[in-house]
């Protein structure tokens, strides 16, 4: 798999997954601008991977995300893929669930990764060639308790990406998702013992995932190797969810 040289953006680059998506496409020697909110978390994953060009953006400034896809074009170069991986997650039972903690999720999760894809695919069609992958959840597919808000803003993101795929597949632009299962974290480690047992007792493997286990599924869709691979969605979840 080859990814020498290939100008990547990478959204939520700072997260367990994240990180990892930035790890195995700088070791696949592609050029990437990471972008994060922490800045701290930007300076650690800089001083890390010396290679990456880290910028801090807010995906919920709508308005200047154009502005970001142009400047991310200018630091790199030109833009061949982008990884829209960023998001947020605000848990309520529906019926406790504010209507301004429903908007959140969907503009940041939903609105911000159609507008990503928007900007992006414009630089993508004067290039004539282009790929996108847009990281989703299980729970895009089988709903959680507590997570209208995030289940319906990760389903919202795989179904766009398949109208995108029809809209742009034959000027050679791929648009795909990576849905991750339950991905061992920090986030994860907290959880105690007992309700670990519980949920790796619905999922058939037996283990948690890696972030490694998403990062070289998103590196394959992102490579020449997919090229024939369109409005698809690989599941990273053990056989937790099969589609």
């Amino acid at each position: 798999m080859n990814l020498k040289n290939k100008k990547v953006l990478i959204t939520g680059a700072t997260g367990g997954i994240g990180n990892c998506i930035v790890k195995k496409f700088d070791e696949l020697g592609a050029k990437i601008v990471a972008s994060g909110t922490n800045e701290n978390k930007l300076k650690n994953l800089k001083n890390k991977f010396s290679n990456i060009h880290s910028e801090k953006f807010k995906l919920d400034d709508h308005d200047k995300i154009e502005n970001f896809i142009n400047l991310v074009e200018q630091k790199l170069d030109g833009l061949d893929i982008l990884i829209n991986n960023a998001g947020i997650t605000l848990d309520n039972l529906s019926i406790r669930l504010s209507e301004e903690n429903w908007k959140k999720v969907i503009d940041i999760n939903l609105t911000s990764t159609f507008l990503m894809c928007k900007s992006a695919v414009k630089k993508m069609l004067k290039q004539k060639n282009g790929k996108i992958v847009n990281i989703t959840s299980i729970v895009g597919h089988t709903g959680n308790l507590g997570q209208a808000n995030y289940a319906a803003s990760k389903a919202g993101i795989i179904a766009f990406s398949k109208s995108l795929a029809i809209e742009y597949a034959k000027k050679n632009i791929n648009i795909n998702c990576v849905s991750p299962g339950f991905i061992k974290t920090e986030m994860t480690d907290k959880i105690n013992d007992d309700f670990k047992k519980i949920l790796l007792s619905k999922i058939p493997s037996g283990t948690l995932g890696t972030g490694e286990d998403v990062s070289n599924c998103v590196a394959f869709l992102a490579s020449d190797m997919a090229n024939y691979i369109n409005g698809e969605t690989i599941h990273v979840n053990g056989g937790m969810y099969m589609a």
